[in-house]
């Protein structure tokens, strides 16, 4: 069994910055894709980014990309999100996911259906 830690969330201004940490127990997940899923109120989980089980291979949702940047130190089991120039519109819960299913999957999936594992969120309050 799995377990995923999030934190690092807080209230921000605009154009503030976060950073995001999920630290994973249980089993080693080097080997494997992990991402950064967000849930703004009233709408639907939605992909922010992934990263494959090298760190090389990332992917990234247009609202986001060149703001923010994930990373993975698999010596530690962990991923990150720096999130940098935020705007209003970023705040959400944000989960850390791993797709322990797909071993050494060089380009990870998007799909949030193919991550099994989920931690319990982090709140990230952008205010304008």
């Amino acid at each position: 069994q799995v377990q995923l830690v999030e934190s690092g969330g807080g209230l921000v201004q605009a154009g503030g910055s976060l950073r995001l940490s999920c630290a994973a127990s249980g089993r080693t997940l080097s080997n494997y894709a992990m991402g950064w899923f967000r849930q703004a109120p009233g709408k639907e989980r939605e992909f922010v980014a992934v990263i494959n089980f090298s760190g090389i291979v990332t992917r990234y949702a247009d609202s986001v990309k060149r703001r923010f940047t994930i990373s993975r130190d698999n010596a530690k089991n962990a991923v990150y999100l720096q999130m940098n120039s935020l705007k209003p519109e970023d705040t959400a819960v944000y989960y850390c996911a791993a797709d322990q299913t797909s071993y050494k999957l060089w380009i990870p999936y998007q799909q949030e259906e193919k991550y099994n594992y989920w931690g319990q969120g982090t709140q990230v309050t952008v205010s304008s």
